[in-house]
């Protein structure tokens, strides 16, 4: 017997488990699958409602009793660099950037390990192998690059950092980036994102996607200090700087987070 894919999304949430950003807390996601000729639609119709990418599954978060987590992007034409922010720039005048297909490599691979060794050694991608790591950046059926940065080293170019990102029709997706952990002087994550800015500009696209802000949570601090930045709560996208994080038991904040609608392609 043959089974024909559903017309429509089929949304499905995780199971509780306790969150990797905040003590004391549990977190669950709403999760979809992407396939077929509609991927694209889809990833753009759910990427402006808070939905991250992760292979071929789009998710986002789904708590009941909290919102921390709150999707966040740069409104590319009126970021203003600070000034420790035009420093980094200055610092990596000598960085090149080469846009490529969705292809991994050896030198990618490796500088991968060295980055999680040393970042995030008990993280979940701890344990990844090389066909894992292929995994990760060649399964999509989305429009996705590779972004490079090579710095010369003996007259030499040498691959610094890179980032996946999914081209939107109206930004970039930054889906997961790696930089060389020995090079703290250059703070090469700040200057991958400034120049993810300047690429959506480039390309005359309004936003890039940063991931997940979670206010409170020291690891995602450095989200907001690309100002105008903006968040997706409470079904809207608003200023980082007005957004409240709702911690609360309240049973009827519980259903109101959980009525968040969903809006799908026209053609769903």
């Amino acid at each position: 017997m043959r089974h024909s894919l559903p017309q429509n999304p089929q949304f499905y949430v995780t199971a509780p488990q306790d969150c990797p950003y905040l003590e004391n807390q549990v977190e669950r996601k709403l999760f979809t699958a992407l396939y077929g000729n509609n991927s694209n639609r889809l990833n753009n119709s759910l990427s402006k409602q808070g939905f991250r990418r992760s292979q071929n599954v789009l998710y986002r978060p789904s708590c009941s009793n909290c919102n921390a987590c709150m999707s966040a992007r740069i409104l590319s034409a009126e970021f203003k660099q600070s000034k420790s922010q035009k420093r980094i720039r200055i610092k990596n005048e000598d960085v090149i950037r080469v846009v490529k297909p969705p292809l991994a490599t050896d030198p990618q691979y490796d500088l991968f390990k060295r980055y999680i060794n040393t970042r995030h050694p008990n993280g979940g991608m701890s344990d990844m192998d090389a066909d894992d790591f292929t995994a990760m950046l060649e399964e999509t059926n989305v429009e996705s690059k590779i972004v490079e940065y090579y710095a010369n080293k003996n007259g030499i170019p040498e691959l610094i950092s890179f980032s996946l990102i999914d081209i939107l029709d109206d930004g970039i997706s930054m889906v997961y980036s790696v930089f060389d952990p020995d090079m703290k002087e250059r703070s090469l994550g700040t200057y991958m994102i400034m120049d993810h800015n300047d690429l959506t500009l480039e390309m005359k696209l309004k936003f890039v996607y940063l991931g997940y802000w979670v206010k409170g949570s020291s690891k995602m601090d450095y989200k907001k200090r690309f100002r105008p930045l903006e968040v997706f709560t409470d079904d809207k996208w608003i200023c980082a700087t007005k957004a409240t994080n709702r911690n609360s038991t309240n049973e009827s904040r519980s259903s109101e987070k959980q009525g968040i609608p969903i809006y799908l392609p026209s053609d769903q």
